[in-house]
């Protein structure tokens, strides 16, 4: 589709980011470009300084590191392994010399910044930034576009970009995220209820106008109208709450340890709000909340993967592209 451009264009999958490797000294360097971001945390800026470099950076990092530690693999960090592959399957899809489709991370290496000054020495004039998060959020999405427009303005020689916003309506992605559930439970059996787990934010995100709940919950239900699901089958929670302010609900947590007093002991969880799999999918997700459901009385868990890069997720990347012309 685009054999015929005579400009050289850059595609460039964005995803969060991970820590180097494991350890405590990489989480908490990791972690401490992660929370400066002023996306991230609304708190005023001393404020916040004093709480993440007094209370948090000083003792959270061991606990994370922890947690990486079960989820690396021998390629590393599942989230960098899998957003490459999936960009080297991109990649090969077109295989055009005027089509450069790279992968970078908002936080940590491959540097956002970086990937956009090698595009520029390339000779790229024409940029398509596809974040990978299919909800759009002031704490993701939009915090890839502050590092793109604050790289943009130092270049004297402005390229056109397109920027992916969101993609959770899209109907190739919710098909995507259908099929790999369909196929679970071919493989599986189906549980009594799918849980549809999205990463939680601060509530009054969506009071200042952030529309991450409301896009969630379209995705929710987009996907349980695609399964064909009533609506005692399904429940949409909120993942991996943080602090003591009150977060979208309902919470992951306590829906889970609910759950069995009603009498649903058998779940499938899947999170389409992650690309691929990474620390909130595998540790939390998939380890630490089976561990919480087991112990309030249910019988089976299962955790449905990510998209990660199987060629139905590349498909739904191509889509996304030829539409960002």
């Amino acid at each position: 589709m685009f054999e015929d451009l005579e400009k050289k264009t850059g595609v460039l999958l964005v995803n969060l980011g991970s820590p180097a490797s494991a350890s405590t000294q990489d989480v908490r360097a990791f972690l401490g470009e992660f929370l400066r971001d002023p996306r991230v945390v609304n708190l005023p800026r001393p404020l916040w300084w004093l709480i993440l470099n007094l209370f948090i950076l000083p003792f959270r990092p061991r606990k994370s590191a922890h947690a990486y530690k079960t989820i690396w693999t021998e390629k590393g960090s599942p989230l960098i392994v899998f957003s490459r592959q999936l960009t080297m399957k991109l990649a090969k899809r077109y295989g055009n010399e005027k089509l450069l489709i790279d992968c970078a991370m908002r936080y940590g290496k491959p540097a956002l910044r970086e990937k956009l000054q090698a595009f520029k020495k390339q000779g790229v004039q024409d940029i398509v930034i596809l974040p990978l998060y299919p909800q759009y959020s002031s704490t993701t999405t939009a915090s890839i576009f502050d590092v793109v427009a604050d790289e943009f303005i130092r270049w004297q020689h402005m390229p056109s970009l397109r920027f992916v916003g969101d993609y959770y309506q899209r109907p190739a992605y919710i098909k995507a995220v259908a099929d790999s559930i369909r196929q679970h439970w071919l493989n599986h059996g189906q549980a009594a209820l799918l849980v549809m787990s999205f990463h939680g934010l601060p509530a009054k995100l969506t009071e200042w106008g952030d529309p991450y709940f409301y896009h969630c919950q379209a995705t929710a239900r987009l996907l349980a109208d695609e399964l064909g699901l009533k609506d005692k089958q399904w429940q949409l929670v909120f993942q991996s709450r943080f602090g003591r302010a009150e977060w979208l609900q309902p919470y992951c947590v306590e829906v889970l340890q609910d759950l069995p007093k009603q009498d649903i002991k058998q779940v499938d969880v899947v999170c389409p709000g992650f690309a691929v799999d990474c620390l909130e999918t595998l540790e939390e997700i998939a380890i630490t909340n089976k561990e919480i459901f087991m112990a309030a009385g249910g019988k089976s868990y299962r955790y449905i993967p990510a998209l990660n890069d199987c060629d139905a997720h590349v498909e739904v990347m191509a889509e996304l592209i030829k539409s960002a012309r």
